[in-house]
């Protein structure tokens, strides 16, 4: 399973550590993916992989589903839309 975040893109990075005498040496910078399941409104439970900031902007919109209804352009809110109506 990739390091992805589904909702906002987020992936893995790379970049330098950088050290006191200007030595470079490749790194990479993991996004903080946190597994957490939801409950839509249709009684479904479904599993995702979310960064931190996704959790955040979930948690500030109240639900899932309001948080998808501002954003309809995300595969993630086509997705749930297929699977409600499917339901």
């Amino acid at each position: 399973m990739a390091r992805v975040c589904i909702l906002t893109g987020k992936r893995t990075v790379t970049g330098n550590n950088v050290s006191h005498a200007n030595n470079k040496t490749r790194r990479t910078f993991k996004p903080n993916l946190q597994t957490k399941r939801f409950k839509l409104s249709n009684g479904r439970t479904i599993k995702l992989r979310l960064s931190s900031k996704a959790l955040r902007n979930i948690d500030k919109e109240g639900s899932l589903e309001a948080y998808l209804a501002k954003n309809p352009n995300n595969k993630l809110a086509k997705l749930v839309r297929t699977n409600t109506e499917a339901a």
